[in-house]
């Protein structure tokens, strides 16, 4: 890493708390920004809960696994495409009108959701959604980074990362809170448009971002806003950097024309930039946190607990510490730094996935056995198991796995006693549910389920307040001005790109490998992931942004981090 760079203010937490009272413009900016991480989460959440819902009133969701997977990853289809065009928008039109892009395209989304008498019209609402979460995504941090004092800066922008765990957890209340409405799943995904419209009233209100008017050559209204944000005998100063920044930008922009790959690749600083933040993004998805919050419901019924109200509220456990930890962020994310969050953040994912990779080999291993007699008792018996002459090697895991229509019902008193293997459809499963029994279709009843939670939450835990948060910190504050819209729209991109890859291929991996096995790919994505962050990633802590691309051009490999720098950027 580079020879130094200015340690942040430790006091950093303290000081955007006390801007409450010192300087609320900022604030209302930032939470009015961060609405944008809000509609993320939100959308992030409450599909997992709708989808146990959806696959009640659409039978061929329920047998079809493709089609579960089309209903969440469509939204990440038309995210990619949201994050792709969303920097070409961001440098063309504004941080504002791009959040209001956004929201636009989430409310239309969710309206159609609401509605939807298919899959067919549900997957095009998804669609939309996508676009308008792929655009905020990039945009809402981008905003509030560029409306942040450095001091404040990266615990403005994790608070937009907190606002996506808040949308995370908000969303499994509201799916808690209409699981007896009629239309159920309706209600989750239509509330959706609610917050959307209140951040559309607020843009009105707000102004650009300052940094992009005097990049468009706006200067007098960037200065009134700057004049906002930093004290009096700041912002002089701030003023003074941000035109020798922009004006060397467009002296830049001059000699080498238009934006293309090679120009990027070939601009040393943009280029580190571009490994440090992508691959951060990457990463992210691929340690499989968006499988934990897709489908968080469906691995705790996969750990033994079959009731979607208990999954659910299990799950929205889940959620509350995700946003528990990004509350910790925005305290150490200033403190700590990036790099050393990041890596204590996925030390911690990497014990929590070996954990869940061993509980739930133990659960598939384990799993009930099947009773000839108990299947007897019914006259909806799995298609695949009549034809079998010796059942003594069945059990409720062979059950679920010898075909998706098949499901294991289970004894009330004693889950883990030999239970029936019957077909999966409503006469079934209200037959079993009669006779005071369990009907399991998504895993098996278990000793384990209670150590499979406890894996969850110390993912969770670990996750949230290091790599749920310093990705997003980092891709706002790395690239130079005149690059920070197109390569922030390729960060977003790359993170929804393997956000879709990562979601898509969940279910489907479980089926071909087994959960267990599916956790364990996991941990292996992690322990690289720790690799990558140490020798690719700087710290941009306290670190004015102006400065940022010339600590990249200098930037040296330094695995000693934790080291204290000097205070002045010197090269080696």
């Amino acid at each position: 890493m580079e020879g130094g760079v200015p340690d942040a203010d430790i006091s950093a937490f303290r000081e955007c708390l006390s801007l409450s009272w010192k300087n609320p413009y900022i604030l209302r900016l930032a939470f009015s920004a961060g609405i944008g991480g809000l509609l993320f989460g939100y959308d992030t959440g409450v599909i997992s809960g709708a989808l146990l819902y959806i696959r009640d009133d659409f039978k061929a969701v329920d047998t079809k696994v493709w089609l579960q997977s089309a209903i969440v990853s469509t939204a990440l289809a038309g995210a990619v495409i949201g994050a792709a065009v969303g920097g070409w928008i961001n440098d063309r039109f504004g941080r504002k009108r791009s959040i209001v892009i956004a929201d636009t395209l989430f409310f239309i989304g969710s309206a159609i959701m609401a509605a939807a008498t298919s899959p067919a019209i549900l997957i095009v609402g998804r669609v939309f959604v996508g676009l308008g979460v792929g655009m905020a995504s990039m945009a809402s941090p981008l905003y509030i980074s560029e409306a942040s004092p450095a001091k404040v800066r990266g615990a403005l922008v994790s608070l937009n990362s907190f606002l996506i765990t808040g949308g995370q957890f908000l969303s499994y209340l509201i799916n808690l809170a209409f699981t007896k409405a009629p239309g159920t799943w309706r209600w989750m995904l239509g509330v959706a448009a609610l917050p959307a419209v209140i951040q559309l009233l607020l843009m009105f209100w707000l102004p650009e971002s300052p940094r992009w008017l005097f990049r468009k050559g706006r200067e007098e209204e960037g200065k009134a806003i700057l004049k906002k944000i930093y004290p009096p005998e700041e912002v002089e100063a701030e003023i003074q950097a941000l035109q020798e920044s922009v004006a060397m930008e467009l002296k830049e922009a001059e000699t080498s024309g238009k934006i293309s790959m090679i120009t990027l690749l070939k601009t040393t600083s943009v280029r580190r930039g571009l490994y440090a933040g992508m691959g951060l993004q990457i990463f992210q998805q691929f340690v499989g946190i968006n499988t934990v919050m897709y489908f968080s419901p469906t691995i705790v019924q996969l750990a033994g607990f079959a009731s979607n109200q208990t999954a659910m509220l299990l799950s929205l456990i889940t959620a509350g510490l995700n946003a528990f930890g990004s509350i910790l962020s925005i305290y150490f994310i200033d403190r700590t730094g990036r790099k050393k969050l990041a890596l204590i953040s996925l030390s911690g994912v990497v014990l929590a996935l070996a954990l869940l990779t061993v509980t739930f080999r133990q659960t598939e291993t384990h799993s009930p056995m099947i009773s000839a007699f108990e299947t007897s008792h019914f006259n909806t018996t799995c298609p695949a198991f009549n034809p079998v002459v010796n059942h003594g090697g069945w059990d409720c895991m062979k059950c679920l796995k010898v075909s998706p229509k098949c499901g294991f019902c289970a004894s009330e008193s004693n889950k883990l006693s030999p239970g029936a293997c019957l077909i999966s459809n409503n006469i079934a499963r209200n037959q079993c549910r009669q006779g005071h029994r369990s009907w399991y279709t998504q895993g098996c009843p278990s000793q384990w389920g209670w150590l499979a939670l406890i894996g969850l939450a110390l993912y969770i835990i670990f996750f949230s307040p290091g790599m749920g948060t310093v990705p997003w910190v980092i891709n706002s504050e790395i690239y130079p001005l005149r690059y920070r819209g197109i390569c922030g729209g390729m960060a977003s991109t790359a993170v929804w790109v393997s956000n879709l890859i990562v979601s898509q291929s969940f279910l489907s991996l479980t089926q071909v490998l087994g959960v267990a096995w599916t956790f364990m790919l996991f941990g292996f994505v992690a322990l690289i992931a720790i690799f990558f962050v140490i020798v690719f990633v700087p710290e941009t802590k306290g670190v004015p942004i102006e400065e940022v691309e010339k600590m990249l051009e200098e930037r040296t490999l330094q695995f000693k981090f934790w080291n204290k720098r000097n205070s002045t950027v010197t090269q080696k």
